[in-house]
Order: structure tokens, then C-alpha cells, then sequence
């Protein structure tokens, strides 16, 4: 078991940001559904919910006002196992390749503020129509399916025309699966569990905003990525050293970050006109090592 522990602490202290957000659900996951296994055992399964209440986002703001933490950690949160093996491997598919051609740094930044947006137009929807005026003092959401689907539907806005394979069978480009999906949960909001169909269009719309705006040179992440790095900053030791760089370098620098720009751009237009199968072996890796620096 101490083994299995090194070996999980290692993974995840070297392992990307997507590797870290699905660990942190599960381990969520696993922790809450421990802690309800003694309220069972003494019959006091009436007290069990509470753990839910503590983590999940209620749609009355009021109570919202008192466990503002909640608008984060409802989007960690599971309570059954097919509800986050649904949300882990769509977290997966659409994260490998979010940061393959958008970068690890932006994917963190979109969870998070997908899940943030999710929640907020949950609690806004909630407490504007008269349908939901009895439930919203008891309704609560919880999940990460509003982030993820941020994650996707910025990835398939990004590259509509990649194609993917269907349950392994249908090939279909990846912007009409993401259309799919929104479709779903918007016919499904009247059938059941509403505040988290709310929730994930919440998500999707972020999302569709992100990559929209990514691709005019406006990037939603950039502050939230400056935040986390002046936290991070507090917390380590700096080395002041002074660097000093000549005309020449600056010029050769900027003239080798612009050849590689167009480059990139006129890869990411053959993959709108022809998708991302069309694209030679080099081409790929020239797009994964400009990800990777991105």
C-alpha cells in the first residue's frame, strides 16, 4: 500500500494539469462516499447529505453568500460512480486534446471558470422563472460536467473538422458531436435533474466564448493564469538574476516567434478546410511542440 501511495503521489506531482483534475475528482469522489459509510452503518443516513450540502452550489444565493466556496468545489464533487466515469472520460477525450493544440496552461483556467459560469447561470435560471420557485430553496448542483464540457465544446469550436471515431464505428466530425451533446441537455431540462442541464449549457456557452475569442488573440485564462502564478510565486524562493540580451538576439528572437506563428496558422487553416487527418507527420509535430511551448 506505502508503495502504491509513492507511486500515486509521484504520478500526480509529475503528471499534467489534465492528470492532476481527474486524481482530484476522484479522490473527492472516494473521500465523500467513505465518509457516508459509517452514517449508514448507525442508521444516520439522515445526516449523510450533509456532506453534499457543504460541497455542492445551492441556487439560493443567499445561502451561496454562506458558503461562497462552494461555487469551486461543486465542480470536484460526485456522488455516483457512472456520473463521474462519464465526466473523467470525456475529461480525458476532450483534454488531451484541448491541450494538444491550445496548451496545458489555458486547460486549468477553462475548468474552472467553465464550472464558475455553469454554476452561475444554474443559480440565475433558477431564481428567474417561476417553475423553479419552489425548488430553489432546496436545489443544489454538483459535478464537473459544466467544466468539462467547457473543455469540449472550446476544443471542438477550435477544431470543428477533426474527425473522430463514434463508438468506434461512426466517423463524425468533432464540432457536430459537441452540437450533440448541447442539443441534449437543452431537450432534457424538462425530463429531469434541471439545475444540472442548466449548469452544463452554462459550461458549453463559456466554452464556445473562449474559443471564439482565442482565435480574435483575446484569451479568457490569461488573468486567471496570472493569479495562480502570483499565488505560486508567494510560496517559492526567487533567484534575482540579471540577463542581458543584445539588439541582435531581440531582433532574431522575434523574427523566429513570427516564421513560426505563420507557420502554425496556415496549419490550423488546412485543419478547417480539410481536418486534422489531412495534415502530414511533420506538420502534426509541429503543431504538439507549438502547443507545448503555448
Amino acid at each position: 500500500m506505502s508503495s502504491l501511495g509513492t507511486q500515486l503521489k509521484q504520478t500526480f506531482s509529475s503528471g499534467s494539469v489534465l492528470t492532476r483534475l481527474i486524481y482530484v475528482n476522484v479522490a473527492v469522489f472516494l473521500i465523500v462516499n467513505l465518509i457516508r459509510i459509517p452514517f449508514f452503518l448507525f442508521d444516520a443516513n439522515d445526516y449523510a447529505p450533509a456532506i453534499t450540502e457543504w460541497l455542492a452550489v445551492p441556487s439560493n444565493p443567499l445561502l451561496l453568500l454562506y458558503k461562497p466556496w462552494t461555487i469551486i468545489t461543486y465542480m470536484f464533487l460526485h456522488e455516483n460512480f457512472m456520473h463521474i466515469l462519464s465526466n473523467m472520460l470525456m475529461l480525458f477525450f476532450g483534454g488531451q486534446l484541448f491541450m494538444e493544440y491550445l496548451g496545458e496552461k489555458r486547460l486549468l483556467g477553462l475548468y474552472i471558470l467553465g464550472g464558475i459560469a455553469g454554476a452561475f447561470l444554474y443559480i440565475f435560471v433558477f431564481n428567474l422563472f417561476p417553475v423553479f420557485s419552489r425548488a430553489v430553496q432546496f436545489s443544489y448542483a454538483l459535478g464537473a460536467s459544466a467544466a468539462v464540457l467547457a473543455i469540449f465544446v472550446a476544443i471542438s469550436t477550435y477544431i470543428p473538422h477533426f474527425i473522430v471515431n463514434l463508438f468506434f464505428v461512426f466517423r463524425i466530425k468533432l464540432i457536430y458531436v459537441a452540437i450533440g451533446l448541447v442539443i441534449l441537455d437543452l431537450i432534457s431540462i424538462d425530463k429531469g435533474n434541471p439545475g444540472g442541464h442548466i449548469a452544463h449549457l452554462g459550461g458549453a456557452l463559456f466554452g464556445f466564448l473562449f474559443s471564439k475569442q482565442l482565435q480574435k488573440g483575446n484569451d479568457f485564462t490569461l488573468f486567471f493564469n496570472k493569479g495562480i502564478h502570483s499565488i505560486s510565486n508567494l510560496f517559492t524562493t526567487k533567484i534575482k538574476m540579471k540577463v542581458v540580451y543584445s539588439d541582435k538576439e531581440n531582433v532574431s528572437k522575434k523574427k523566429t516567434g513570427n516564421n513560426k506563428q505563420q507557420v502554425v496558422d496556415a496549419i490550423l487553416d488546412k485543419i478547417s478546410r480539410a481536418g486534422y487527418e489531412s495534415l502530414s507527420k511533420e506538420e502534426k509535430e509541429i503543431l504538439f511542440n507549438f502547443s507545448k511551448e503555448n
